[in-house]
C-alpha cells in the first residue's frame, strides 16, 4: 500500500509477520518437494494428454509458485509492529472509529494487511476504498467513499489510536 507520504510498505503485526513467514518457508520446503513429487509420479503415468493428475499437479504448482511470489513481496516490504508516529491521524497501524453518516452506531477497524486474523476487530486494507477515504484523516474529519457497487458513502471519523495488539 502506499501510504500518504508516498512510501509503498504494508504494515503488519508481529504474529502475523511470524506466521506469514512461517508459510513460506513451508510453502519454499516440504510444499515444493510434495508437488514435485506429483509432478513426477504423474509424468510415470505416460501420456501427459489425458493425464488429469498431471495437470492437477502442475495448477497446483502455478498457485503455489504464485503465492510464493505474494508472501516474498509482502514479507520484504513490511513494516512490522512499529507504531505510527502520527497517531492523530489515520495510517497503516491505527485503528480507527468511524461513523457512518445519519447511523448512530460507530465502526471500529485496523487499517492493515488483509493477512491480518485478529479476534474481534474488522480489518480494512489502505488501499480498500475506505482505506483510501480515511487515510492522513483525523478525529472529527467528515469522508466520503466510493462502494464497489458504485454507491457513494459519508463516514465521520470519530477516533484514531495506534493498535496494540
Amino acid at each position: 500500500m502506499t501510504d500518504i507520504d508516498g512510501t509503498t510498505q504494508t504494515w503488519l503485526t508481529q504474529d502475523a509477520h511470524d506466521r506469514l513467514q512461517a508459510e513460506l518457508a513451508e510453502m519454499e520446503g516440504p510444499g515444493r518437494e510434495t508437488v514435485v513429487s506429483r509432478i513426477q509420479a504423474a509424468r510415470e503415468e505416460g501420456d501427459l494428454k489425458e493425464n488429469g493428475g498431471y495437470h492437477a499437479a502442475k495448477e497446483e504448482q502455478g498457485k503455489l509458485e504464485a503465492r510464493i511470489r505474494q508472501l516474498t513481496a509482502l514479507l520484504r516490504d513490511a513494516k512490522v509492529g512499529e507504531a505510527p508516529v502520527d497517531t492523530d491521524r489515520a495510517r497503516a497501524g491505527t485503528v480507527v472509529t468511524i461513523r457512518f453518516d445519519g447511523d448512530d452506531d460507530d465502526e471500529k477497524f485496523l487499517l492493515g494487511s488483509r493477512e491480518e486474523h485478529i479476534e474481534g476487530l474488522q480489518i480494512y486494507s489502505p488501499s480498500s476504498p475506505i482505506g483510501v477515504a480515511v487515510l492522513g484523516h483525523g478525529a472529527g474529519d467528515l469522508v466520503s467513499y466510493q462502494t464497489p457497487r458504485g454507491a457513494t458513502m459519508k463516514v465521520t471519523v470519530v477516533k484514531v489510536e495506534v493498535f496494540h495488539g
